[in-house]
């Protein structure tokens, strides 16, 4: 089948963390292009761009830092999403090779985590939107927020691709005049485009905080590229990605920090996004609001459906799951109601927490991004026997040991680095004036310490394994798969 293929699989996803076979694999490689756009062209995003600018950082070198940090890293990122068409597996059941099938439980509980730590922001976001613009309470509202990204999760792969298209291109209307309307009507403090005015440490958060945002989307990326067809090419599928991603989170974080500088202290996320739209006519703040939280809902269904795939992986490790709607409705609801519930007992304190969130989600995914990327690219160069994933007694065995220490390892040697705001400042971070350098530290020392402990791995074996068992792979897949 093409990569130009139409759809072929219609109405509730059934699939959930087994191999897609190689007859349902349908959609077009440039979809990836707006879903990346649109999960990223959204008010959590924006609010990544505030870090620089509530620092104590000048308007310029906050957008210096958020485009650096934004290319640093997409890269990264966009790497991950070429596995998922050519080993037709969601991204986080990948990490049984690098960190074996009970091992991997240790990223797996983290990405969920994170899945329910984004969702609980998007669902604030969301309500504050809808309760602004409509009335109604917060709470009930993130209740509607939740129950609409669940339907959406629930349908799956297919209609999420379609909706984040359709989103897209509202996004390009609203979005469009929103953006040009802050760029003429509002204004800006004095200095705030100064180059002489920079300072290592609201730069260095700016850029963290940014590239730990991109990189904590590597654990979704493979799940929304995995049905695609195995011909399309690793360097096509990381551009549609990249260029996606980088281009949405750009946009909405350089409003972000936009925003911040003109509201100055007085700045709270969707009051400022209210006032800004109504400089550039009236009504218009409640116009993107409105149009906001779809976004926000359409995200909240990515972080459902990732979410979902990686409890569903972690209930395997312990007792074999067979890939059932029934499976993926059990684990969808659970993860939306721990999302809902989170919502509704978080504090006001939205900025704050969502700083520290954001860079505890860089800390633990930094080594991992490592590792996986490192295993893929250059250790097995993309070769994996797929059955043996799913084999507790597999050539990849119960404890990956090699990318354990390559994670934990690379972790330990960030920490003196950590600055979490209040939370945790470590002594080379101190040294550095509170200067946060733990990406470049982390992403080194586990790649390379990866690399030296895999010398031995015989990646022609697996080779051979996984050319042995492709076709009662695909035989399986079709077996598993629900009437």
């Amino acid at each position: 089948m093409s990569a130009s293929a139409e759809p072929g699989v219609s109405g509730l996803e059934v699939r959930s963390i087994d191999y897609v076979p190689l007859d349902e694999r349908h959609g077009k490689l440039w979809h990836l292009g707006p879903l990346w756009f649109m999960s990223n062209a959204q008010i959590a995003t924006l609010a990544v761009g505030l870090i620089g600018v509530t620092e104590g950082g000048n308007l310029v070198w906050s957008l210096l830092a958020i485009v650096a940090g934004t290319v640093t890293g997409t890269f990264f990122m966009a790497f991950h999403s070429a596995q998922g068409p050519q080993l037709g597996l969601p991204q986080m059941i990948q990490s049984r090779p690098q960190f074996g099938y009970l091992g991997a439980l240790l990223v797996w509980l983290f990405a969920y985590v994170q899945y329910a730590g984004f969702n609980v922001f998007n669902s604030i976001l969301a309500a504050d939107a809808l309760h602004r613009t409509l009335h109604g309470g917060v709470k009930p509202w993130a209740a509607v927020v939740t129950v609409a990204a669940l339907v959406v999760a629930l349908v799956g792969y297919d209609v999420i691709h379609k909706a984040e298209r359709f989103l897209t291109y509202a996004f390009l209307v609203v979005f469009g005049v929103f953006t040009v309307g802050v760029l003429v009507t509002l204004h800006y403090p004095a200095g705030s485009f100064d180059l002489g005015a920079f300072r290592w440490t609201p730069f260095l958060a700016q850029f963290g905080v940014v590239a730990g945002y991109q990189i904590s989307w590597a654990i979704y990326v493979s799940d929304y590229s995995r049905y695609l067809p195995p011909d399309v090419t690793v360097r096509r599928t990381f551009y549609w990605t990249y260029f996606g991603s980088a281009l949405g989170g750009i946009w909405l974080m350089v409003l972000g920090a936009l925003l911040a500088a003109w509201a100055g202290g007085n700045f709270e996320t969707i009051t400022s996004i209210d006032a800004a739209g109504d400089e550039v006519f009236a009504g218009f703040g409640a116009i993107v609001l409105l149009f906001a939280s779809l976004g926000l809902v359409s995200v909240t269904a990515l972080n459902m459906y990732g979410g979902s795939l990686t409890l569903i992986s972690g209930i395997d490790s312990f007792r074999r799951v067979r890939p059932a709607l029934g499976v993926r409705l059990l684990t969808l609801g659970l993860t939306a109601a721990l999302s809902l519930a989170g919502a509704l007992a978080a504090t006001s304190d939205f900025l704050k927490d969502f700083n520290d969130f954001l860079l505890l989600v860089l800390y633990l995914f930094i080594p991992w991004t490592a590792v996986n990327l490192m295993d893929y690219y250059v250790v097995r160069r993309g070769h994996y026997a797929v059955a043996e994933i799913f084999d507790p007694h597999g050539v990849y065995g119960r404890w990956g040991w090699h990318g354990i220490i390559a994670y934990l390892g690379g972790f330990a040697v960030m920490i003196p680095f950590f600055s979490v705001g209040t939370l945790y400042t470590g002594p080379a971070a101190k040294a550095l004036g509170g200067a946060d350098i733990s990406l470049f530290v982390g992403l080194p020392v586990s790649a390379l310490l990866y690399w030296c402990l895999t010398r031995s791995v015989d990646v022609a074996a697996e080779t051979r394994l996984a050319e042995a068992g492709a076709a009662a792979l695909e035989r399986a897949a079709h077996e598993h798969r629900e009437p």
